[in-house]
């Protein structure tokens, strides 16, 4: 969908006016609300490529070009049932440059600095939006990845900043969407994602009282075998795409059992949308889409 002259008129753009940046998040157009009118809420996600996470599959370096990024969130934007996109600085930017954010609720993503791989990974400081940045430029709110870890005291700022970031987006009256995984470190000193339901109990309790008040506050959280352990929440939970598994089908049917909780509103997906293993993103954002369709 990327054409030449887009791509070409984007990069004379980024040269030449720096200005029409502001000019393109004061002169977008807002939706009303989070939720569709069918209550539902569906973000494709694209802000892996801000903390070096970049592989999909086998490829190490699948996220790295940036023109096939945008072509394959344009194709994923195109569907009406996809209410917008949960993105960094730059990725919201060259997609408001290119037109493409109108009507579409945008989340800015607030914390990167927890770079895949780093020995400070925990330690996950915020260098992306602020929530003044979110008011300023009429995003829709601000999500923030929390990995817990008992055994790195990274966790702590990592929590601080959180906290601070969910009282002010609230302040303002915007989401606060917050990612909250357990890890542990294995015996080489690599982050494991705990997927058992007390440890992702505990992490929804700790996310769910972060901030001077929870009534913006939702939770992004990946797909639980158990579903019971949804039950330990109050908070509008979306369900996210996590690293996909090779197997859009098995996928799918995660994501469609944990939509039937009442709790669950929709969707986060990135990589498993954006680069499915078949190629066709269009067909994967489709497929998604019924599911919610289903599931809600």
């Amino acid at each position: 969908m990327l054409t030449d002259d887009q791509w070409s008129g984007l990069l004379h753009t980024r040269a030449t006016d720096p200005g029409a940046v502001a000019r393109a998040y004061a002169a977008r157009k807002r939706r009303a609300k989070l939720l569709s009118d069918k209550g539902t809420l569906f973000l494709v996600a694209a802000d892996h490529p801000a903390r070096g996470a970049l592989a999909v599959g086998s490829d190490p370096l699948a996220m790295v070009d940036r023109r096939d990024l945008l072509d394959r969130l344009l194709i994923a934007l195109a569907n009406p049932a996809v209410d917008g996109l949960l993105g960094t600085p730059d990725i919201v930017e060259e997609l408001l440059l290119l037109g493409a954010l109108d009507d579409k609720v945008v989340i800015g993503s607030m914390n990167r600095g927890g770079l895949a791989g780093a020995d400070w990974e925990i330690d996950d400081r915020f260098t992306g939006y602020t929530a003044q940045s979110i008011v300023d430029s009429g995003l829709d709110g601000g999500k923030m990845l929390l990995r817990i870890v008992n055994a790195d005291a990274g966790t702590i700022p990592t929590l601080q900043g959180c906290a601070d970031a969910v009282s002010e987006l609230a302040g303002h009256g915007l989401m606060a969407m917050v990612e909250p995984l357990p890890y542990h470190r294995d015996n080489s000193g690599r982050l494991v994602l705990e997927r058992d339901t007390a440890a992702l109990a505990r992490a929804i309790t700790v996310a769910s009282a972060l901030g001077v008040t929870s009534s913006h506050t939702w939770l992004k959280l990946p797909a639980p075998a158990d579903l019971k352990v949804l039950d330990a929440t109050t908070l509008p939970v979306v369900v996210l795409g996590g690293v996909p598994s090779g197997n859009p089908d098995e996928d799918l049917a995660a994501w469609g059992k944990a939509l039937g909780h009442a709790a669950v509103r929709g969707l986060v997906v990135g990589r498993a949308l954006l680069y499915p293993p078949h190629g066709d993103v269009a067909g994967a954002v489709d497929a998604a889409a019924k599911v919610l369709e289903v599931g809600s």
